[in-house]
């Protein structure tokens, strides 16, 4: 029996042999791990590890076969970095660790800390915390400060899957998409204090097809910021609080900027953000178009303005209040919202006077408040639509 066991095993390592000698092996099989220790990456140190963790991924990406590059359990002081494809084959990044972002901004790249970019088939995910280090910087911020650097950005990525990570604290936005084409987060934790500034969860501009379900975000700004040039997003099964609720926009800014469309974001949940549902333009004579949003099976717990449209929007002191928004949104449902206000005016929808609102359903609202300035209410200006099912308050449409 231990003559046939040998036998079989020297018949299969020439069978192996000769299948790679013919190029018939499926290279995609030959994977291999890339571990960052490996190339001199020293956990619980102080200087930054970016020259260990570049090498690690170059190799990765030039390696024949499917790779990862590991991050194994440790903290890991890393400086701004870019990983950057094309890569041979699909790629994996698995933190395990920690890494965290240096708090002395001069040897910080003043955008991004980390970067994936111009990658096909990437995987982040190992269970591990991308941490900005932003309780050392915050204090410093004032309306006159430069930008500080996002956590984790993802330019022209492609397939790619977002699992189980943690972004801790970023400095500016946790995680911020540009230009790129079906990516899925599913379960990311990402938290920050309500108060920290500017700290967006997942924004994301000229992308498509992105998915995130199963996620919590807890933040000081946006939970999820949906900007120009987004179509086929889908959000899922979210919890979003504390933070700014989830918001399209603020469009309208930038005379480039491209048309929003395609919204879907359903079993969700807000708990105690300053505005729930919103859509967000200001007042310019840029002219693109927001539209077909499916917002259904939304629970709010007191959360400030649940349903919420403004074409006013500014968010400083210097805006031409006389100009109306150019943005035209349209085809948008609510469906079965519910929850508390902790505010009276529950559903406010301040649209353009040049661009009305087109198509706006309410579809089964219930949004209650019970505070001294009595019953919830709604609010309707340059708004096309209609309203079925139970409402609670009384719709304006």
């Amino acid at each position: 029996m231990g003559l046939m066991m040998v036998f079989g095993r020297v018949l299969f390592v020439m069978v192996m042999l000769e299948m790679v000698s013919n190029g018939n092996a499926d290279q995609s099989k030959l994977y291999k791990v890339f571990d960052v220790t490996k190339y001199g990456a020293i956990p619980n140190s102080r200087p930054a590890n970016t020259r260990a963790f570049s090498r690690a991924w170059s190799d990765a990406c030039k390696w024949n076969g499917n790779s990862s590059v590991l991050v194994p359990a440790g903290n890991f002081m890393l400086g701004s970095i870019t990983f950057a494809g094309p890569c041979k084959n699909p790629i994996s990044f698995t933190l395990k660790g920690t890494l965290k972002a240096p708090s002395n901004l001069s040897v910080i790249n003043k955008e991004r800390w980390i970067t994936f970019q111009h990658v096909t088939g990437l995987v982040v995910n190992g269970g591990g915390t991308f941490d900005g280090n932003g309780v050392s910087n915050w204090k410093y911020i004032t309306p006159n400060s430069n930008p500080l650097p996002i956590s984790v950005t993802f330019q022209f990525v492609k397939n790619a899957k977002i699992n189980r990570i943690t972004s801790l604290n970023s400095k500016n936005a946790h995680i911020s998409l540009y230009g790129c084409d079906n990516v899925h987060f599913n379960k990311v934790r990402i938290t920050a204090p309500g108060d920290s500034p500017n700290t967006d969860g997942i924004k994301m501009g000229h992308s498509k097809r992105i998915r995130i379900s199963k996620t919590s975000i807890g933040t000081g700004d946006d939970c999820i910021a949906i900007l120009s040039g987004s179509s086929k997003i889908h959000v899922s099964d979210v919890f979003c609080g504390p933070g700014h609720g989830i918001s399209v926009g603020s469009l309208g800014k930038y005379k480039d900027e491209k048309d929003v469309v395609g919204l879907n974001v359903k079993n969700c949940t807000l708990k105690d953000t300053t505005n729930g549902l919103r859509i967000k333009t200001m007042a310019s004579s840029t002219i693109i178009t927001a539209s077909g949003f499916n917002y259904e099976n939304i629970f709010m717990n007191n959360v400030q303005n649940p349903i919420i449209i403004d074409q006013n929007y500014c968010p400083h002191l210097h805006c031409n209040q006389q100009a109306s928004s150019h943005v035209q949104i349209k085809d948008i449902t609510y469906k079965n919202i519910w929850g508390t206000s902790s505010t009276k005016l529950a559903v406010g929808l301040q649209c353009s006077s040049r661009f009305p609102c087109k198509n706006i359903v309410l579809n089964d609202i219930n949004l209650v408040h019970n505070g001294p300035e009595g019953f919830a209410s709604s609010f309707c200006s340059n708004v096309k639509g209609a309203s079925y099912g139970r409402q609670t308050p009384a719709p304006c449409i």
